[in-house]
């Protein structure tokens, strides 16, 4: 299915945009020419909305986007807040909820009823599908009302890239807490911190089959991974000897779901690591001397996991890789080789600070080039068209938007293979993808979307048709129009279509 690009119209380019942040030195404030507010806010952030254009308007593009680089904690609106407060996964520590999990799952296990082993098991299914649909359901919130738009996307960048399945064995209960913990804190940090936290996450550990991997019994599933999809990048320069190596150097770390530590040898005691649910086994550790990356690595247990972390987050094989993603996920398919040297030399220079990398990418002139023309992956369709359609009115139901999302076929933590989901518009612009999409504005701009029905007892019923003709539209948003879209509006029959309309748009499939 082809689809038009949108109309990019005179004045909105952004050349200039973070002007003079290129030649500045690393620690300096970046500048900021004027700009159309609205094509960089569809950018940055989940998706454009009434608020948010205000609040840049109030304070300043650059104020902005300085305040997005370096977010303070975030306040999200109340009925956000309190929807979070109750989430089981925000209550209980990963440990108890993963021990309990496990003696759950082990007493489904030894019940000799049949009929009643099934039932239990399924009951603990059913538990891992909650916690994961809760994970899930955080994600959007976070996503929609944060005020940490560029965080909330770079949240989502590095869980995609440091992509775990939650199929797998009870990863379900643990997706959330990987998401929180090891990404979110350092999505605009060090990549060295990203990556070292990713590395000791039980949930990483378990998926890519570290915990199979010891002493005289290797497993490379993780080693490869680490350095082809997360560190060097496939072309890195690396050997099959290095995955080997890097994979002795892994050994020991694994996962221990219950509450009791192993037996380790009297002399290697000291050794032990225990941190939640990770555990490094001195037991299990092969501490022969290793060759890594062509320098010699000095046997001294899980050390060798801290200097492995070193050699591949500060490689310049690594840089290039992470700028090129950086630049393929916020500027454009086929990312401009010149920005990505641009991009890398910042990372080295700063020694992997993401936030400055994407300072230098923000001030190219390729970024300001290529806005309106980034296509949307489905996630970023959904949550961009519920952002423009009910700005900060806190939806009640998050279900409608994960259905949207199985329907696309973008399901939080669904992707099975390490690669995580494809950041290109050819992933996702099939005709049967655009189907969904306009079935999705139907519902959205008809009000019959059900993202405010709850079961909760005398809830109180709230609107939910939205009003899109409104201020925005006209001040900001009608302008980049094209005259296809003007003459479709036109010609609605009523508001709920007039919506449907503006939702289905080709330009709305863009950022």
């Amino acid at each position: 299915m082809q689809l038009s690009k949108p109309a990019v119209i005179g004045g909105i380019a952004l050349v200039g945009l973070l002007a003079g942040c290129a030649s500045q030195t690393l620690d300096q404030p970046a500048t900021f020419a004027p700009a159309d507010t609205v094509a960089v806010l569809n950018r940055v952030t989940w998706g454009v909305n009434d608020s948010t254009v205000r609040r840049v308007r109030a304070t300043g593009l650059a104020r902005y986007m300085e305040s997005q680089l370096h977010p303070a904690p975030a306040q999200l609106p109340p009925a956000a807040q309190a929807q979070l407060a109750e989430l089981t996964i925000g209550k209980r520590p990963l440990q108890l909820l993963v021990f309990d999990l496990e003696r759950r799952r082990k007493d489904a296990d030894a019940i000799a009823d049949d009929d009643a082993k099934k039932l239990a098991q399924q009951g603990y299914q059913q538990e891992l599908n909650r916690l994961a649909r809760e994970a899930a359901t955080r994600a959007l919130l976070l996503a929609m009302y944060s005020p940490n738009q560029v965080q909330e996307q770079m949240t989502w960048f590095w869980m995609n890239h440091f992509n775990i399945h939650q199929g797998k064995a009870n990863l379900r209960a643990m997706v959330g807490d990987f998401e929180e913990q090891a990404i979110r804190p350092h999505a605009l940090g060090k990549f060295r911190d990203l990556l070292a936290a990713t590395v000791h996450h039980a949930a990483m550990l378990r998926y890519l089959d570290n915990e199979q991997n010891a002493l005289n019994h290797l497993n490379e599933n993780f080693a490869r991974e680490l350095m082809e999809l997360h560190t060097l990048g496939v072309d890195g320069g690396y050997t099959q000897r290095d995955v080997q190596e890097l994979a002795r150097m892994l050994t020991g770390l694994g996962v221990n779901l219950g509450p009791t530590a192993p037996a380790v040898r009297r002399e290697l005691q000291t050794q032990y690591v225990r941190l939640g649910l990770f555990e490094f086994n001195p037991n299990r550790h092969d501490y022969g001397a290793k060759q890594f990356l062509g320098q010699s690595v000095r046997a001294h247990g899980l050390a060798e996991v801290d200097e492995a972390i070193d050699r591949l987050s500060r490689h310049p094989a690594t840089a290039h890789f992470i700028s090129r993603k950086l630049a393929q996920y916020f500027v454009a398919d086929d990312a401009p080789a010149a920005l990505v040297e641009r991009m890398a030399q910042t990372f080295l220079r700063s020694d992997g600070d993401i936030a400055l990398t994407m300072q230098t990418m923000l001030a190219a002139p390729e970024f300001a080039a290529s806005l309106r023309h980034k296509f949307k992956d489905p996630l970023h369709y959904a949550v961009s068209a519920v952002r423009l359609a009910y700005d900060e009115k806190t939806i009640l139901n998050a279900g409608p938007l994960l259905n949207w999302l199985n329907r696309m076929g973008e399901p939080l933590y669904g992707r099975q293979t390490p690669d995580g989901y494809p950041l290109s518009q050819a992933a996702w612009a099939s005709s049967g993808q655009m189907t969904t999409r306009f079935e999705i504005a139907k519902a959205i701009g008809s009000g019959n979307a059900g993202l405010f029905k709850t079961d909760a007892p005398l809830a109180v019923a709230q609107p939910a048709f939205p009003q899109l003709a409104n201020a925005l539209f006209y001040q900001a948003l009608q302008a980049g129009l094209s005259a296809s879209t003007h003459d479709a509006l036109e010609h609605a029959d009523s508001p709920q279509e007039w919506n449907t309309f503006l939702l289905s748009a080709p330009e709305m499939m863009f950022r």
